[in-house]
């Protein structure tokens, strides 16, 4: 069984996840690649008291960037994103 915060890495803040926090109660989170989706459900109800009623995982490619000044290339990080739609409750991500 892994550590709670070892499944959840950082929830994901932008225009498109805040839309559908406050529209479908859907909250995005970038999770660890090996987790899987009853770990990262179990890990979001312990850490934030909630009810959790389904979730949708994305492995995302990390895109490969060109350096101009010597013209070299890299790959930005692949990452696995979970989306987290919960029955009950809401998660506050975005007060400060």
């Amino acid at each position: 069984m892994k550590h709670f915060q070892d499944v959840i890495i950082e929830p994901v803040i932008s225009e498109k996840s805040f839309t559908a926090s406050e529209e479908r109660n859907a909250y995005t989170f970038i999770v660890a690649p090996s987790a899987s989706k009853p770990e990262i459900s179990d890990a979001i109800e312990a850490l934030f008291g909630v009810k959790v009623a389904k979730v949708n995982t994305m492995n995302r490619k990390g895109k490969r960037t060109r350096n101009r000044k010597n013209n070299t290339t890299s790959t930005r990080p692949t990452t696995k994103r979970a989306v987290v739609t919960l029955s009950e409750g809401e998660i506050d991500l975005y007060s400060n």
